[in-house]
């Protein structure tokens, strides 16, 4: 996108010296203070609504005069660590910034293009930084400035921002795969150009700058792109799939990263997971046939859980699929906004709601609820090992087991499963009963006491409780989750 840089020049150089959003330099380029200018100008370009702030070596800061630079970016290195690498280290949370050489007027110039922070201002090293006029400050001398910042940043969300800033329209067609943006919503294809723009505008996937120029939102491009790694600031959110020799990560037999958006790429996706899963050989009463070891309903909804409640603002990870010969993870950056444990009946919150609500509307996810109560259902089904929850400090995992036998299955295993077996009955206007256990587990009716000694163990562990507590018959208990 160097041509759209080219033309962005003349309409920089024409800004008043007072624009907190960019600063030009000649020659000088100190690694702290270039770390101090990233982290004022994301939190001036917040601060001031804008799609991009950027600091430009080669212009003079005070005549706007094109003068060129000897300052290389890719060459310069602190200690043994190159300058783009060094500065990431430092600022937090880390954002992606772009570095572009060229050529204008026929003199060299160096372009940092730097995002506008998000959810939190950007630090560098010890300290965040702010632009007063033509000045670099530390924030937190100035109050005020402080305020009005974090009163932006929540008004602003991921969805909001902006992958790729001032192309034409021929480039936001060549980047956009539009003909699947049409489709999936179930329109005509418009006729011309003018049409297709017109209906991305109103969606939000592109926003209109002038007559001819354009910005693809990040809501756009992780919708859309025909290649992820065409944005920079969203090309490590294309989804891995990787699959492993055995149980454990010593050995990878495939690893594929995804590189269509999430909504043009859904069901190659899907397609991609489940061919890649071992199956069973069901021999019915007049043939054979080849059965998935994982309901393939429960990766339809735990692939787009992973898209939608990730964490955009963790940086250099997205989604991944990983698949062992006992169980699938599914892991998705950041924590849920909601206890693990209320997968089921919690109302599901997103950081990303336009991105839920685009998805629902075009249906890859369901209208109601966050479908885990059907990862559930299914599971149960199935009769194969609950789901399982685990929340890091940077991730959320839910792992699917392959089907084991009833004697397999550990103490945990078992707890896992009857609290959200009593989960699922809560959700279902039911109650989970000795009788329903079995059933779900596939116990037999004479081993009543294999069912009640798990419920009791379940008991213990404070995931569920009596429905009546003062009833002193066993054989007739029912219980619900500890919240219900």
């Amino acid at each position: 996108m160097i041509n759209s840089l080219i033309d962005m020049i003349p309409k920089l150089c024409q800004l008043s010296n007072e624009t907190e959003w960019i600063e030009f330099k000649k020659n000088k380029a100190e690694p702290d203070d270039i770390g101090e200018y990233i982290s004022a100008l994301s939190n001036s370009a917040t601060l001031h609504e804008k799609n991009m702030a950027y600091l430009v070596w080669g212009i003079d800061n005070n005549t706007h005069q094109v003068t060129g630079t000897t300052f290389k970016p890719r060459s310069k290195k602190i200690g043994n660590e190159e300058l783009e690498c060094w500065l990431n280290m430092h600022l937090h949370p880390r954002i992606d910034f772009r570095i572009t050489e060229l050529i204008y007027e026929g003199k060299p110039l160096v372009v940092f293009e730097i995002p506008p922070c998000q959810h939190t201002p950007v630090r560098f090293k010890d300290y965040e930084y702010i632009r007063i006029g033509s000045y670099k400050k530390k924030l937190k001398d100035f109050p005020e400035k402080e305020r009005s910042l974090w009163l932006q940043l929540s008004k602003t969300s991921f969805e909001s921002g902006i992958a790729i800033t001032n192309i034409n329209k021929d480039d936001v067609l060549k980047c956009l795969d539009y003909p699947a943006f049409f489709d999936l919503l179930g329109q005509n294809l418009p006729e011309n150009k003018s049409g297709i723009l017109e209906a991305l505008q109103s969606e939000k996937i592109i926003k209109k700058k002038s007559s001819t120029m354009f910005d693809i939102t990040n809501f756009g491009a992780i919708l859309f792109s025909k290649n992820l790694h065409d944005f920079d600031s969203i090309s490590s959110k294309a989804i891995r799939v990787v699959i492993y020799e055995g149980v454990n990560r010593i050995k990878t037999v495939k690893e594929q990263e995804g590189s269509k958006g999430y909504a043009n790429g859904f069901e190659g996706l899907i397609q991609y997971i489940n061919d890649q899963l071992p199956t069973n050989e069901q021999i019915g009463q007049a043939f054979r046939k080849e059965v998935k070891l994982y309901p393939v309903e429960a990766i339809r909804e735990l692939v787009p859980n992973a898209m939608i409640h990730q964490d955009f603002n963790v940086t250099g990870t997205g989604p991944m699929v990983e698949i062992f010969t006992d169980r699938i993870e599914f892991t998705n950056p950041g924590r849920p906004l909601i206890d693990a444990l209320r997968f089921v009946d919690e109302p599901p919150r997103s950081r990303n709601e336009k991105l839920a609500k685009f998805m629902k509307k075009i249906n890859i996810c369901e209208e109601r609820g966050s479908g885990f109560d059907k990862v559930v259902f299914f599971c149960e089904f199935y009769q194969l090992p609950a789901p399982e929850i685990i929340v890091t400090e940077n991730h959320t995992k839910v792992i699917l087991y392959a089907y084991k036998t009833f004697d397999k299955m550990s103490s945990n295993d078992k707890i896992r499963a009857c609290y959200l077996h009593a989960c699922l009955k809560k959700v279902q206007m039911d109650q989970l009963t000795n009788a329903s256990l079995r059933e779900r587990f596939g116990i037999e009716e004479h081993n009543k006491s294999i069912a009640s000694r798990i419920i009791r163990e379940t008991l213990k562990s404070g995931l569920i409780k009596p429905v009546d507590p003062d009833s002193k018959s066993r054989k007739y208990q029912s219980y619900v989750p500890f919240w219900a």
